[in-house]
């Protein structure tokens, strides 16, 4: 009984030390901006500044992270102890250039960020990236004074926040703030009756109807110039407030920014665990890249699906199931090599995946039929790829916009994320 006793009381200890906000940070963020430069098969990282951010968006117990998504992660440790105090997986649109062609012929740039809580003494801020193999290398090092003068505190983007729907304390709930993109100020009242909307099509969709209660929305009303986003192929651009564009890789369809930075400090307008971009067009398109940003047409007649799609990406680091697409990846799951995303496999490491869920008898690989249809299974196609990689049903709305939802796997994984911020 004592020895029980004792167990219990020094995990208890142990959780304590682990979980101490005070101790470590001051109720704001910093952000620590950075070039990461390269091609195909090498990168480098250039320190660039340190900015200040008024709010901590994220959680307060959950400092170290425990979900293993990303092909990034920010380690910070404290400088006198070298105890890791914070740290949260990520992904970069860098990384996914690098799997383009282009990545073979040119050395390319693309601005980045880690943002973290205001440490109140020094620390040493890591990125670590995923070898070949998955498993994570140090790439870069900074020491960090937070009292330092020389970091930035003129924020220069100020824009008035709203609330969409608020269940409470930030520190307490999954906040997902909507960035206008190429909507003019008259247009802004549009902005903000659009977020409702969005909010509502967030809740239609499970794990996220059951959660409700666990998720604030922001919106920033930050104005744009012009009316629109850039469409290179068609010979249109637009002043935006956060330089979004079509043809991104040069797939017409992928609408995204490379400009990260200013995406961060409009974002900073509020508490933010997900930034999520709502851009003023009706042409098709959007992406999302885990815990980076997310990004979505918003007057398309498929808007709704396209959000929570790219929501399932930005949020869980869910990959895409479909594998017949114009996508400009190459060996984006290379074989030998289980991939981190929940929801697809190469069965390298299955036991890792969703073999718990598997109905009895079922067959491995699952053959596609008609009675399969719905069913947990192990089907070949994902990825991109038609071979080699594997989804756990026929449909669900990370393989097409016409299923009525997420499967399974997906909400098991998006529920892990929840519980992460909010427990």
């Amino acid at each position: 009984m004592l020895k029980n006793l004792i167990i219990v009381l020094i995990f208890t200890s142990l959780l304590t030390a682990q979980t101490n906000f005070n101790k470590y940070f001051n109720d704001k963020s910093l952000r620590l901006d950075y070039i990461e430069t390269g091609n195909n098969i090498s990168e480098s990282f250039s320190f660039v500044e340190l900015v200040e951010e008024p709010y901590w968006g994220g959680s307060k117990n959950n400092l170290v992270d425990n979900l293993g998504y990303g092909y990034y992660k920010v380690v910070v440790k404290d400088f006198s102890t070298n105890k890791v105090i914070y740290s949260r997986g990520f992904s970069t649109l860098f990384d996914e250039w690098q799997t383009t062609n282009e990545a073979k012929t040119v050395n390319k740039a693309y601005n980045g960020a880690v943002v973290f809580p205001y440490p109140k003494d020094s620390v040493k801020v890591e990125i670590h990236k995923r070898d070949s193999k998955n498993v994570f290398v140090k790439r870069f090092e900074y020491v960090v004074d937070p009292n330092s003068y020389f970091v930035k505190k003129d924020r220069e983007l100020v824009f008035e926040k709203k609330r969409i729907h608020y269940s409470g304390d930030y520190a307490d709930k999954l906040d997902i703030v909507l960035l206008p993109e190429g909507y003019t100020k008259d247009e802004l009242s549009n902005f903000e009756q659009q977020c409702n909307d969005f909010a509502k099509y967030l809740f239609r969709y499970e794990p996220f109807k059951s959660n409700e209660d666990k998720f604030n929305i922001w919106a920033v009303m930050a104005p744009s110039i012009d009316s629109g986003v850039d469409i290179p192929g068609d010979n249109v651009w637009k002043k935006t407030i956060l330089n979004s564009s079509f043809f991104t890789f040069d797939s017409e369809r992928y609408l995204m920014t490379d400009d990260f930075r200013r995406v961060c400090d409009v974002a900073s307008n509020a508490p933010y665990d997900q930034i999520y971009i709502l851009a003023n067009t009706s042409k098709y398109g959007g992406g999302a890249i885990y815990n980076f940003y997310s990004c979505t047409a918003a007057n398309n007649e498929k808007t709704e699906k396209i959000f929570i799609h790219e929501l399932g990406h930005g949020l869980a680091g869910l990959a895409d199931e479909y594998y017949t697409s114009s996508v400009s990846y190459v060996d984006y799951y290379p074989p030998g090599v289980e991939p981190w995303e929940e929801n697809i496999t190469t069965l390298v490491n299955f036991e890792s995946k969703w073999k718990d869920l598997l109905p009895e008898g079922t067959k491995v690989p699952t053959e596609v039929t008609v009675e399969n249809e719905g069913k947990i299974g192990v089907y070949e196609g994902g990825g991109y790829v038609a071979k080699g990689v594997y989804r756990p049903t026929i449909n669900s709305v990370m393989k097409t916009l016409s299923a009525p939802g997420f499967n399974e796997v997906s909400i098991r994984a998006i529920e892990k994320v929840i519980k992460y911020y909010t427990e």
